[in-house]
């Protein structure tokens, strides 16, 4: 088998070239992530794998295909990163993105210096938000809220996952953030709420792995992309102690929207926008007076 080895570097160039050609946003990256996944290696230590035998490159090119037909990464490789911890995703659960690792170093510095935090995460879906925070924070006390069944299947594979690795246990509840009794013995508890929503307004235009592989009602919420963000508003407003912080995350499209809903409760103070690393609004906050 060793006489058939091949270079490694070619099986990516080859991916990359695929990839490209499907349209994937990332071919290099994505390439080199699969390869990684298949070779059992960070992909920062590719490099340290020149030669691969046929069985390798094969197996490589069969994630690639499925890659180009527009599968998520993360549903190939069976995890998403938050954090300082990977989750475990696949169909049935919302994929969590980058950009939300800004709402979890948000929630982070909100709670810095206070001692036994009390946190809730609503629309947690893989519970990849309430997870890292308890990771970060094992004196924190999490809370944890999904509505959709097959998502919160996820959640406790994840947070039994995290429990056993050491980590504080979450507290994963069934729930629906509309509902006006939803953790109503935690009113005027939590030191942080942090919610990563549905948000897209319905019929906007969405790259294929999101259009045909996540959830859609993880995805989208009404015409305006804000049905579920108006119930978590009120739902946060009400669990928040004085002093404490909200965060969600939203549409590019809400960075006025968003922002007047929370100013608009009578409670809530500190009000503003945030942006992502491309630029483009991301996240609203504010502070319970």
């Amino acid at each position: 088998m060793s006489g058939n080895r091949q270079p490694l570097r070619v099986a990516i160039l080859e991916a990359e070239r695929i990839l490209a050609g499907a349209g994937v946003p990332s071919p290099r990256v994505d390439a080199e992530l699969l390869a990684a996944h298949v070779l059992g290696v960070e992909r920062l230590k590719l490099a340290m794998v020149p030669l691969v035998d046929p069985p390798v490159v094969d197996a490589i090119g069969r994630l690639v295909a499925q890659r180009a037909k527009r599968v998520p990464l993360q549903h190939l490789t069976g995890c998403a990163a938050m954090g300082a911890i990977t989750v475990a995703v696949g169909p049935g659960v919302f994929v969590p993105r980058p950009e939300t690792e800004l709402l979890l170093a948000f929630g982070l510095a909100s709670v810095e210096g206070k001692r036994n935090p009390v946190v809730v995460d609503l629309c947690t879906g893989s519970g990849a938000l309430a997870l890292a925070m308890a990771n970060a924070r094992p004196d924190a006390t999490v809370h944890a809220v999904e509505l959709d069944a097959a998502a919160l299947a996820w959640a406790r594979r994840n947070a039994d996952y995290r429990a056993a690795a050491g980590d504080t246990p979450i507290h994963l509840h069934a729930g629906d953030v509309a509902d006006a009794d939803l953790l109503s013995d935690m009113d005027g508890r939590a030191d942080l709420v942090l919610c990563n929503p549905p948000y897209v307004p319905v019929g906007t235009v969405v790259p294929p792995e999101v259009g045909e592989h996540d959830p859609f009602r993880a995805v989208f919420a009404g015409t305006d992309g804000l049905t579920v963000i108006r119930t978590v508003v009120a739902c946060a407003a009400r669990l928040l102690k004085p002093g404490g912080h909200l965060a969600i995350e939203h549409d590019d499209t809400h960075a006025e929207a968003v922002p007047a809903l929370l100013a608009a409760r009578s409670v809530l103070t500190d009000v503003e926008d945030h942006t992502d690393l491309a630029g483009r609004p991301r996240f609203a906050t504010a502070r319970r007076v």
